[in-house]
């Protein structure tokens, strides 16, 4: 079996809500996940303290504009500012979403989906190689949530993400959640989503929290993650080994202490998990 990649171990998404805190506790989380376009600034706050954390903790680059499936061109004043800013923190890797979200000049604020062709393979991988040219490093990929589908798809959502990592070389941030609120709302089986997934590729977990419906599911990363999201990752990790966990929460942000005691549970079914993974080696 490929070798996994190198885990930095459990993570918290950088939220400017638990600055002060951070600083003043040094508290037990191994690394952050920052929101690349929070920091695309000359100066202020918001750098201060990624500063003041960067010297304490490893950092991750987390993008949310880069619409690497889009039909524009891709927005190179903005891939710059990403390089520069990778280039003051040093990030371990830097991610984004396998999506579009501009309409002609403008963002549309929003993660679409990619009809799964090959068309848009081809499309995408080669953006993929350009952004990388620029970069000069791996750009790892987010699987989104989704509440539509094309009728043009020729390939499964996972059969596209093995195919562009072989295309392009880029790595995969595999969002579990995600995979769970996609499979409600369309009916696939999670498992089989994950399990089919280049392990040797994949290089962050996510975990999150959403809104259940009933007859549709929509991730909102404002809740903490749910029982059957917990079971997926165990799941996950027993199969994959260990991987880079983050922990995400953008709403309703609920004392730091809270944040850390569902980071713990993370750790906690990861030792299980690998613990399990040896003794059936």
């Amino acid at each position: 079996m490929p070798t996994p990649l190198a885990s930095l171990g459990y993570g918290l998404g950088l939220r400017s809500e638990y600055y002060p805190q951070i600083l003043e506790q040094s508290p037990p989380v191994d690394w952050f996940e920052v929101i690349s376009e929070n920091y695309l600034v000359q100066g202020g706050k918001a750098l201060y303290y990624l500063d003041a954390i960067a010297e304490r903790y490893a950092l991750v680059m987390h993008g949310v504009s880069l619409s690497i499936g889009g039909p524009h061109a891709l927005d190179t004043d903005y891939l710059k500012q990403i390089k520069q800013l990778a280039e003051r923190i040093q990030p371990a890797w830097i991610s984004d979403h396998l999506c579009w979200s501009r309409g002609s000049a403008h963002q549309l604020h929003d993660l679409l989906p990619l009809p799964y062709t090959e068309e848009s393979l081809y499309h995408v991988a080669a953006r993929v190689r350009q952004v990388q040219d620029v970069l000069q490093r791996p750009l790892v990929l987010e699987n989104v949530s989704s509440y539509v589908r094309s009728k043009a798809d020729e390939f499964t959502e996972w059969e596209f993400l093995n195919a562009l990592a072989h295309l392009s070389g880029c790595q995969l941030l595999l969002d579990v959640n995600n995979v769970y609120v996609s499979s409600r709302n369309h009916g696939f089986d999670a498992w089989t989503f994950i399990r089919n997934l280049p392990p040797e590729s994949i290089r962050q977990l996510h975990l999150a929290g959403h809104m259940d419906y009933g007859d549709y599911v929509v991730d909102t990363h404002d809740h903490p993650v749910c029982d059957p999201v917990w079971a997926l990752y165990q799941q996950t990790l027993e199969h994959l080994g260990p991987v880079s966990t983050l922990l995400e929460r953008d709403d309703h942000f609920p004392p730091f202490e809270e944040l850390l005691t569902e980071l713990s549970k993370a750790r906690e079914l990861g030792a299980k998990a690998l613990a399990g993974r040896h003794l059936c080696a």
